[in-house]
């Protein structure tokens, strides 16, 4: 028997699938190649102004929007994407390619942020290489002269819900990634490459922030890997490559007399490659209402680290506004756990807190460091705490 349709069934049939249809092109994302704005892919034409068009055109997208640069090398002068108007979220940067900057660095080197995102929600940046071509800047700061100051990067400010993947950052001027006064950023999978030599390139720093998570990173640089500045509440960084650099600091802390703490953060399974520190906490010798509370640091490997462990009250650059005076930063409820490894100096693991504010509720858990194949040693100042499992060098708790 022949079964058939009736024709008011067909055509509920084809209204149902049209409105599927409706529905899944509405929500699909909008494609924004910034070749079709005029951007050349041959490392030397400005394609600042492309960047810029395609980026107004993503924010008066009403639909979800991914922003394209294919392969090839563009040049961009130091570009603001604001989302203060935005009519949409999310936006994605899909990079395929390379931005350099201009090979003159004073045409950036004196604007703060090379790449800079503020008042954005829901902004992914993935894939790409940043190249700040920041080597003549080191070079001019070295010799003396009177040299710009140079620019970070990339910067988010003022925003939420970000994510960075599967970014490389190569040679800043200055820091590399910063993330200042904003909240939900995921940051994963970047390499980070900067001469161990270079000033002031720090890796990824992190201010003002909250619910920051740092992946599966490689860093590389002339400062810290990763910085941790006031104000930032709940970040969680893991897996960890951090060599050449400065280690992986909180602070510096207590700049300002007047200034917010910092507060629950992990940093877990990180291993330091000659680094000039591992794992730090400092803050300026001086007064302050700053403070760093409920911080851990744990699975860590240290190979041929100068200061594996320390917490430094006493920072006091060129002793500058900061002589005979003690850091009012209270440092409190700090783990150190699971680090092991090899010290290029004797004192494995240096707390010299403050005589005004002790550090309180220090913890030394299974930690075994040496130096020239020999146990290192503690030394402790102002420090108070409790120690568990295998310890070498000794507790100076």
């Amino acid at each position: 028997m022949t079964s058939t349709i009736h024709p008011n069934k067909t055509w509920l049939v084809f209204i149902f699938f049209f409105i599927i249809f409706l529905v899944s092109t509405s929500c699909s994302a909008q494609t924004y190649n910034v070749l079709s704005y005029g951007a050349k892919p041959d490392g030397i034409t400005d394609s600042t102004k492309a960047f810029m068009q395609a980026w107004a055109n993503a924010c008066g997208s009403a639909r979800p929007v991914t922003i394209v640069v294919p392969k090839g090398r563009f040049m961009l002068r130091s570009v603001v994407f604001d989302g203060s108007k935005c009519k949409t979220k999310p936006i994605t940067v899909r990079i395929d390619g390379t931005l350099v900057a201009p090979s003159d660095y004073r045409v950036i080197g004196n604007a703060d942020y090379w790449i800079f995102f503020q008042h954005v929600d829901g902004v992914s940046v993935h894939g790409g290489v940043l190249d700040a071509q920041g080597a003549g800047l080191w070079a001019c700061k070295s010799s003396g002269k009177n040299c710009p100051s140079g620019a970070t990067t990339i910067g988010f400010q003022s925003s939420s819900n970000i994510v960075v993947s599967g970014l490389t950052s190569l040679n800043s001027q200055m820091f590399h990634v910063v993330i200042n006064g904003c909240r939900n950023v995921k940051i994963q999978g970047t390499k980070i490459l900067a001469a161990g030599n270079s000033p002031n390139t720090d890796g990824i720093h992190v201010q003002s922030s909250s619910t920051v998570t740092i992946l599966n990173s490689k860093i590389a640089t002339g400062d810290d890997c990763v910085s941790i500045g006031p104000g930032s509440n709940g970040l969680w960084i893991e897996n960890i490559a951090c060599g050449p650099g400065h280690g992986i600091s909180i602070g510096s802390l207590g700049k300002d007399e007047v200034e917010e703490g910092v507060q629950n953060v992990t940093v877990k399974t990180a291993t330091f490659m000659g680094t000039e520190n591992g794992v730090r906490i400092k803050s300026w010798a001086r007064p302050s209402t700053g403070f760093a509370s409920n911080v851990r640091f744990m699975h860590c490997v240290m190979n041929n680290v100068q200061n594996p462990i320390v917490i430094d009250q006493n920072y006091c650059p060129r002793n500058e506004n900061c002589p005979s005076q003690a850091s009012g930063v209270k440092i409190s409820d700090v783990t150190f756990m699971d680090i092991h490894g090899t010290s290029t100096t004797e004192v494995g693991v240096k707390l010299d807190c403050s005589p005004k504010k002790p550090c309180t509720g220090i913890q030394l858990q299974d930690v075994k460091l040496t130096y020239r194949n020999k146990p290192a040693v503690a030394s402790c100042s102002h420090a108070g705490g409790t120690e568990a499992g295998f310890l070498q060098p000794d507790s100076c708790l």
